[in-house]
């Protein structure tokens, strides 16, 4: 009669050097992995967007709110600052940002006239979704604007507005 031999203590032996083996693969990965921060300035980039939100939160604060619409009819960007701040000196930017094709991003100089208002001509932007970003400066305060807006036929901003409205019940 032939005994057979258990493969039970070949399974453990190859089973713990797998084991140990990958321990010593991972921590080798882990010690020699670079952990650098994306950018030098991080922290200083850190305190900037502390200062965008507190910008934020002061423009929401007002009585009225600052807002930036897109006219299909006369292809333009209408921003208007809240009233409040109406005829005192603002000082200020805009940026229109595309996220789906930054090179398309622009940057204007806040003008409003007396009633807090200004225009941009939209006519040769690229049709689709645009944020505008509005950054000005009234009595030594800060205060910022970030929205979205659909240039483009009524259809397309009827869809940002269901975007929005579904991205504000969640």
């Amino acid at each position: 009669m032939i005994k057979l031999k258990s493969l039970w203590p070949l399974g453990i032996v190859l089973g713990s050097l797998f084991y140990v083996g990958g321990v010593g693969v991972c921590s080798f990965l882990a010690v020699t992995h670079k952990s650098e921060l994306v950018n030098e300035k991080y922290y200083d980039q850190e305190i900037k967007y502390q200062s965008r939100i507190d910008s934020l939160g002061r423009a929401q604060q007002l009585a009225t709110r600052a807002t930036a619409v897109y006219d299909d009819a006369s292809k333009r960007i209408l921003i208007s600052l809240p009233v409040e701040q109406a005829g005192k000196t603002v000082r200020g930017e805009i940026e229109l940002y595309r996220p789906s094709a930054a090179g398309q991003d622009q940057q204007f100089k806040l003008e409003p006239d007396a009633k807090g208002m200004q225009t941009l001509d939209a006519a040769a932007l690229a049709p689709g979704f645009w944020k505008v970003r509005v950054n000005w400066n009234v009595d030594g305060q800060d205060y910022f604007l970030d929205q979205k807006i659909a240039v483009g036929p009524a259809e397309m901003q009827a869809k940002l507005g269901a975007l929005n409205l579904r991205a504000t019940k969640h």
